[in-house]
């Protein structure tokens, strides 16, 4: 009978020690799983605030945007409108002083050629 309880005690420790690793997984296990909803609910926490954020991002990106292109159109606009004017000046001054338009014109072409003139010569001396 000693013998027996001899030979029955190791297999109780084996089982107590089994048990305890067992024990000691499904404890490890059960905070893996804690930290692991911690860690989800904390990205899902962190991922409702930023999507407001990045929404009111992209509507004052869009905002600035619709700005710029109605700021572009009204200068081109206004481009528009001047150089029809200048051309519209333009053409009433030749109708009324044609004799002055030409002398202007040619005054202007002579004061251009001289200019490509003069600039060619200081090229041709460089």
């Amino acid at each position: 009978m000693i013998a027996g309880k001899s030979l029955d005690q190791p297999n109780s420790i084996a089982d107590a020690a089994a048990q305890s690793a067992d024990h000691a997984i499904k404890a490890t296990q059960r905070v893996a799983n804690e930290a692991l909803d911690t860690l989800a609910g904390s990205v899902q926490g962190m991922r409702q605030q930023a999507t407001p954020l990045l929404n009111r991002a992209s509507d004052e990106a869009e905002a600035l945007v619709q700005h710029g292109a109605d700021a572009l159109r009204e200068t081109a606009k206004q481009l528009r409108h001047k150089a029809r004017h200048a051309s519209e000046t333009t053409v009433s001054y030749i109708k009324h002083e044609p004799v002055k338009a030409m002398l202007i014109a040619a005054a202007t072409g002579a004061a251009l050629m001289a200019l490509i003139s003069l600039m060619h010569r200081s090229r041709d001396r460089s």
